[in-house]
């Protein structure tokens, strides 16, 4: 059942430099592992525009999370910390995760965040405390967590996400989605969010988890397998990027497999943007598709979640 799918208007790019196309392609290249840095940051070299150096550009796209910063981590609105919890059937056995409880007595609705290819880095942990100023309790587990964590930088962040058992460190996201959906703070509705490969892993947990999952808002992420869309309960906002080719052509294929089993979904796709306008860290981010999301996200959320 399709509620919606709707294209939002263009919405113009903030970014004082004009980054060609073709850097931006090679940066999706980077960011999902096909190519290193060092590899991403020679082919940019071979482009120039207007008299501006392609490496220019590249470097323009690497991430600045502390400029990106939307809510303190002393913001007397919430109250945040780091949790450990068992993930028997994960990496290491153990998880841990940034907790952001809203200020004020609970229960609250669960909502666990799911971060990119690269471990639990600042975005992501922004966008928690984003959720708990909402009312949320938000999770945000580090998948990096039995390999030493988060390091610091996205490139080791995602030499060492890629090496892991991919197998494992989905289970350790299960695992994760339990702990908070059962967490004293939680009312036991329980929602995910998840960007790129978190996205992804939004679709695996509404198959894995059934009716124990309320809500899920994967953003660009990677389809669910046909095959398994029967055993999904949750109702889905899939957010999407114009310029997405990769994930986009997934989309026709997993939207007969939702219609044929009458899964409620909408879908958005955003005019003008690209995998990743979402995140404020880059160029990439797009202000206005990014806050329309958002503002999607949480109304659904408070819709299926209570």
């Amino acid at each position: 059942m399709s509620l919606a799918d709707n294209t939002t208007s263009k919405i113009e790019p903030t970014s004082e430099i004009d980054i060609d196309k073709r850097v931006y392609d090679l940066y999706n290249e980077y960011c999902h592992g096909h190519i290193d840095r060092r590899e991403f940051l020679r082919r940019c070299g071979a482009i120039t525009v207007a008299g501006v150096s392609g490496l220019v550009m590249a470097q323009a796209l690497l991430p600045r999370y502390a400029q990106a910063q939307t809510i303190s981590f002393t913001d007397e609105r919430i109250m945040p910390s780091y949790v450990e919890y068992p993930s028997p059937d994960g990496t290491s056995g153990e998880m841990r995760g940034y907790l952001v409880k809203p200020a004020g007595d609970g229960p609250f609705p669960a909502v666990l965040v799911i971060h990119e290819n690269r471990g639990l880095n600042p975005y992501v942990e922004d966008v928690a405390r984003r959720l708990a100023v909402a009312g949320f309790l938000a999770l945000a587990p580090d998948g990096l967590f039995p390999v030493g964590g988060y390091p610091g930088n996205d490139d080791d962040g995602r030499e060492l996400q890629k090496s892991l058992d991919q197998t494992k460190l989905k289970q350790d996201m299960l695992a994760s989605a339990r702990f908070v959906k059962d967490h004293e703070a939680s009312n036991n509705n329980l929602g995910a969010v998840g960007f790129c490969w978190g996205g992804g892993t939004v679709n695996w947990l509404a198959v894995e988890m059934g009716d124990d999952l309320a809500a899920g808002v994967p953003f660009y992420g990677a389809a669910a397998a046909s095959e398994d869309v029967a055993s999904i309960s949750a109702p889905l906002l899939i957010q999407s990027a114009e310029d997405d080719e990769r994930i986009n052509a997934m989309w026709p294929e997993f939207e007969k497999a939702l219609q044929a089993n009458d899964t409620a979904f909408e879908r958005h796709l955003y005019a003008g943007t690209r995998h990743g306008f979402h995140n404020n860290s880059t160029p990439r981010f797009d202000e206005g598709a990014a806050a329309l999301a958002e503002e999607r996200t949480v109304a659904f959320f408070s819709e299926h979640l209570g």
